[in-house]
Order: structure tokens, then sequence, then C-alpha cells
């Protein structure tokens, strides 16, 4: 009888530690399952116009689930998210972040139109915008105002 003991009690430890593990993934997968994002290489162009500008920048998401882009706002005007279509440049209503991968807003491609500015924002400045998420509510992003010929080393 003595020699079942030390077995049984191994094969019980081992379910126990078995059904722990199997809860911790489970938590794990869950955790991923939601968007996780953040915003990298923003910057506007000093803009030539006062009444538009352009701000470029990139939404990372490291969660497993897409989010959506919605709206932008900011005290310094009007702005848009726009696309480019077959050539053409767009207003987007939304547009996907996906899950483990990027936004990415770049000259020539998609963007942020800041239309009506309130004030011409000038090389040094930064320039306060709200980016709103379907899922992940408001991220506040400082955006620096370059000079109007300003290209980054990233591209975009």
């Amino acid at each position: 009888m003595r020699r079942l003991v030390a077995p049984v009690a191994v094969l019980s430890g081992a379910l126990v530690l078995a059904g722990c593990g199997s809860g911790d993934t489970q938590a794990d997968s869950q955790a991923d399952s939601k968007a996780e994002l953040s915003v990298s290489g923003a910057y506007m162009p000093q803009p030539v116009s006062d009444s538009m500008a352009a701000g470029f920048l990139t939404v990372t998401n490291k969660g497993g689930t897409k989010d959506q882009l919605t709206s932008v706002t900011s005290d310094v005007g009007e702005v848009t998210a726009h696309e480019t279509v077959d050539a053409s440049m767009q207003e987007a209503k939304d547009i996907s972040v996906p899950a483990h991968g990027q936004l990415v807003f770049k000259s020539g491609g998609n963007h942020l139109m800041f239309e009506k500015l309130k004030r011409k924002p000038k090389q040094g400045e930064k320039v306060t915008v709200k980016l709103h998420f379907a899922e992940s509510g408001t991220v506040t992003v400082e955006i620096p105002v370059k000079s109007a010929t300003y290209s980054p080393k990233t591209g975009h």
C-alpha cells in the first residue's frame, strides 16, 4: 500500500499544477486579446499656409485585437484623417489599427489634415492632438512642429 501512496501523490500534484497552468494561459490569452496602442514618430512640418497643415505619426498595436481610429481633435483647428486611395486623397471615417500591427501616417500616404487653423504653428512648438479609438478610448499626443522641409530618418 505504501508503494502506491508516493506515485498517487506525484500524479495528484502534477494534475493540480497542470490546472494552474491552464488558467494562467487563459488569462494571458485574454490579456493579449485587447488592443495595446502606442504612438511614435509624430511630427508636423511647419505649415506654409495660414489655414492648413499636415501631421504624421505611427500608431502601433501590440495587442491581439484590432482597433479603429474614429476621429481626431485638436485645439489648433479641425483635424481629419485622410487616406490615399488610387493616388487621390480622401477623408477616412475610420481607419483600422491591425492587431500586432501599425497604422502609419506618412508623407504621400495616410496623414492627418489640419484645416481652419486658429493659429499657425511654428517650428519648435508642439500641437496637442487627441486620437479617438473605438476600443481604446482617447490617446493624447504632443506633435512637435518641425521645419517645413523636415524629412525623418524613418521615412515617414
